[in-house]
């Protein structure tokens, strides 16, 4: 090996042994892997179920192909939308995640530097680093001084000090010390200075490798599938039993119809025919009692709301991260970034006289000219034309406060001593207009100390008492409470000879607080998070009183029983001391990756639906393991990789959309249940009750088609538009092993279903409406008006079931889809009144009779409106 590098034989060899810098890909879904994924759901697997037997009635010629046709439809569509929409998202991801990768290094080949792409880096190349630049492999430092962005990796602002390793220096045993001072990480991200590294840990054996694989742990269920797999059970026992419990009563009815109980069952010619109708019946109410638009209607409410999502900058890559946001109980959260604005700001100028200025603008003519002279001629980092450009986070935040000011009088820089952590300030000796004198910059516990005056707001030298230096000591404490840092710019008005400042002397110009400003919206968006029954939880490597500065600002520490606690302290607490106190814990402090994935784990073997957003590889294993994980759209390319939803913009206010969207899927479902199951309900409660009662096929097997595949269809797009309303966020987060359909949707369900079956006997059984209708000898225009009626009946619920209130067109206007397909279903039902005939068993209707059954289709507004008032008066009381 060269002085730095290594040859292309070295290199060549270095490959063979260790190979390459590629990280090992998490592995990847298809198209098919995700569609093979969605037949899993429970409901798919009763239509699959339910599509087989039809299957076999057909080929034994006593099913009807248009049933079989319809399922096939259902299972086909439903699984195809939902994948395809998690496959569009996902290829859009991986073309963010393409392009964040594409980066290319500088490293020393052979005594020359080349440029290689990431991947190519091997260990012993030495690597040339500049301000700007991510560091691509872990390895130590073999020449100049950087400082490090290490967030991505810690979680901890400050930046990283980094200098040259000695010769004698080992990488040791493989244990994790991002304070290491030799020590260089893959992610991290060069804000000061240059240097060359030598790697020595390249691709899965870096930290940032190693945290890559704990990518590929299972996932547990999310909550909507486990209430899914919960109803399907439910409708597949009442189904069954219905279905079972119809033919059986059908057969009996037949029995009591043909006279003798034991010579019907003798006649085996008409017992097989009939027992074939019986089964054929039960296999349709069966089927009749799955709500086979659910999983249609889940992946059409899910696509459309993605799409919504998008331009509110939420990226969902999974639909079930969109799912189970809804669900929320608990969200742990970043700090930098995510609640505050992720760049420093000057927020105060203090005068040696405690004058106190908000702006940059505002200064007084001197301090702003002093203040700009050691801004842009004071700085390690680059100056053109007058501005700064690069520098750390901090000279950054001071270029942004003087902003678009510049001074007529150009000064030269004579001599520039850098900061370094001895001394804690940098100092610069300027000219210029026959005058020199120096700027300094830093600490101001160091500085003032050795100052004697101060410039007034006129521009005038006064002395700097003691007294004065305690008081304005009082207030930067004040503000450091707060979690502002401060920064003391000063003045030296001769030469000064050597590297260091004189011990006394210098003139105050005055002292910047800096600080990471909470988001103003993302105080509104937490409140809101909080409000809908979110506990929040921030995580940060800060420490303890910043944390505690920013949290109080963000509205998450409001009561005295409210805890703080630091990963040293949490270090000491066994498993269930922290659950015991969890539901109390607002601030994790000085947390660490690992302190993330044990909260993760406990909160869920909590029963607790569990968040977590993050942006750094270190907060990956935790991203992966909660239930769902927010990403930020400006981290790590594993933090996105591990995240179900990345948030573009990094806003806090973007995480309360996607859990306010999560609810609206949510909701939208449950208003989608209740309007089928109220169908379903009534039609195997009509089926069932109707032999018992002398009613023969109340609803022909083609009828029952017509209600089970259309409105189920039709349904799911009526539905699936719903708008995202405010007050779902006011709702109470579901438990996780709750029942999907609750006791009020039982009761909306019951409610319903029972008074269309009453209608359907009054209908079939009362003399007096069916002398509402033209007299005939086979009762066509009574039988023609209860199946108009029946689905006039399930139209008008779906207007009851939309809004829990008493006005029904609530909202309406932001969901007209919902019309259209009503509509529909009443022009479709209208239209087959003439063309349906003997098929569906009807026939036209006059104006008169028409009138019937809109009076008796729209009653059962009536009823439910009638059942909500009560609701409404028992719950107020």
């Amino acid at each position: 090996m060269n002085k730095f590098g290594l040859t292309t034989e070295e290199a060549s060899k270095a490959l063979t042994e260790h190979g390459n810098n590629a990280l090992t890909q998490p592995p990847r879904e298809t198209f098919w892997d995700k569609l093979l994924e969605n037949f899993k759901d429970p409901i798919i697997r009763i239509l699959i179920l339910a599509l087989l037997v039809n299957v076999v009635f057909v080929y034994m010629g006593h099913g009807d192909w248009i049933e079989t046709a319809g399922i096939f439809l259902a299972i086909i569509l439903a699984t195809f939308v939902s994948t395809y929409s998690e496959y569009s998202n996902e290829n859009a991801f991986q073309k963010l995640q393409e392009e964040a990768s594409k980066i290319r290094c500088k490293v020393w080949r052979d005594g020359e530097p080349v440029e290689l792409h990431i991947d190519d880096i091997v260990v012993g190349d030495a690597v040339i680093l500049e301000a700007g630049d991510k560091v691509p492999v872990d390895g130590i430092l073999l020449a100049g001084d950087v400082k490090l962005d290490q967030a991505a990796l810690n979680g901890e602002s400050k930046e990283a000090h980094k200098l040259i390793a000695p010769p004698t220096f080992t990488w040791g045993d493989g244990s994790i010390d991002f304070l290491d001072e030799h020590k260089l990480f893959r992610g991290s991200v060069v804000v000061e200075g240059q240097g060359i590294m030598q790697a020595v840990k390249t691709g899965d054996a870096s930290i940032y490798g190693q945290l890559t694989q704990e990518l590929k742990d299972d996932e547990r269920d999310s909550p909507l599938k486990l209430k899914l797999k919960g109803l399907a059970n439910q409708i597949s026992k009442f189904g069954y039993a219905g279905g079972v419990l119809i033919a059986l009563a059908v057969m009996l009815h037949k029995a009591y119809l043909y006279g003798d109980f034991g010579a019907y069952f003798a006649n085996t010619t008409l017992l097989l025919s009939d027992l074939v109708q019986a089964v054929i019946l039960g296999i349709i109410i069966i089927v009749m009692a799955v709500p086979e638009g659910l999983p249609l209607m889940i992946a059409i409410v899910s696509s459309l709301n993605m799409k919504k999502m998008l331009r509110d900058n939420v990226l969902v890559r999974k639909l079930v991260g969109i799912e189970t946001a809804g669900s929320l109980n608990l969200l742990f959260t970043d700090k930098t970034g995510t609640i505050t604005k992720g760049k420093l700001e000057v927020v105060r100028f203090i005068t040696g006289d405690r004058q106190e200025y908000p702006a940059f603008d505002v200064l007084p003519a001197k301090l702003k000219e002093l203040t700009y002279q050691n801004v842009v001629l004071n700085t390690s980092a680059a100056v053109s034309d007058g501005a700064m450009v690069g520098g750390n986070m901090t000279e950054r935040a001071l270029s942004n406060y003087v902003g678009s000011y510049r001074m007529a009088d150009v000064l030269h820089r004579d001599k520039f001593i850098p900061f370094n952590s001895a001394n804690k300030y940098s100092w610069a000796a300027v000219s210029g207009e026959g005058k020199r004198y120096c700027l300094a910059k830093g600490a101001p516990e160091k500085l003032i100390l050795q100052t004697s005056h101060y410039w007034d707001a006129e521009g005038n030298r006064q002395p700097l008492t003691e007294a004065m230096k305690k008081t304005l000591d009082d207030r930067m404490l004040e503000l450091a409470a707060g979690a502002i840092r401060m920064l003391a710019l000063c003045t030296y008005e001769s030469d000064i000879a050597g590297d260091e400042l004189p011990a006394d002397g210098l003139t105050l110009v005055g002292v910047l607080g800096i600080r990471d400003e909470v988001r103003p919206e993302a105080v509104e968006a937490i409140a809101e998070v909080q409000d809908a029954g979110v506990q929040i939880v921030m995580i940060t490597g800060d420490r303890r009183e910043t944390a505690v500065a920013i949290a109080k600002d963000a509205g998450l520490l409001q009561r005295p029983n409210e805890l703080v606690w630091t990963s040293a302290e949490l270090a000491e607490m066994s498993d269930e001391q922290v659950k015991l106190e969890l539901h109390k814990l607002r601030v994790v402090a000085r947390a660490l990756p690992m302190d993330k994935s044990r909260l993760v784990r406990l909160a869920q073997e909590m029963n607790l639906v569990v968040g977590m957003t993050g942006d750094g590889v270190n907060d990956s294993p935790a991203l992966k393991k909660a239930d769902v994980g927010f990403a930020m759209g400006s981290g790590t390319e594993v933090a996105k990789e591990a995240g179900d939803i990345v948030i573009l913009d990094d806003n806090f206010l973007s995480i309360k959309q996607a859990i306010l969207y999560g609810r609206t899927i949510y909701n939208s479902i449950c208003k989608f249940i209740v309007f089928q199951l109220t169908i379903n309900f009534s039609a195997v409660a009509i089926n069932f009750i109707a032999p018992f009662i002398g009613i023969d096929k109340p609803l022909t097997i083609t009828q029952i088609l017509w209600i089970n595949l259309v409105m189920d269809t039709l349904a799911a797009l009526a539905f699936g538009g719903e708008p995202a309303l405010e007050k779902y966020l006011r709702e109470k987060p579901k438990d996780r092993s709750a029942p999907i359909v609750s006791q009020k949707m039982l009761t909306t369900i019951s409610m319903g279903g029972i008074y269309m079956t009453f209608i359907a006997i009054l209908f079939y059984k009362s003399s007096y409406v069916d002398h509402l209708f033209r007299n005939a000898p086979d009762h066509i225009y009574t039988y023609t008006g209860f199946f108009c009626t029946y689905i006039f009946m399930a139209v008008a619920n779906g207007f009851n079931v939309r809004v829990s209130g008493l006005n029904l067109l609530e909202n309406i206007d932001k969901n007209k889809g919902f019309l259209n397909v009503m509509a529909l279903i009443i022009g479709i039902q209208i239209l087959l009144t003439y063309v349906g005939g003997r098929i569906l068993r009807m026939t036209p209707l006059n104006l008169h009779e028409w009138g019937i059954v809109v009076l008796f289709g729209v009653s059962i507004i009536v009823v439910d409106l009638a059942r909500k008032s009560v609701c409404q008066m028992l719950d107020k009381k």
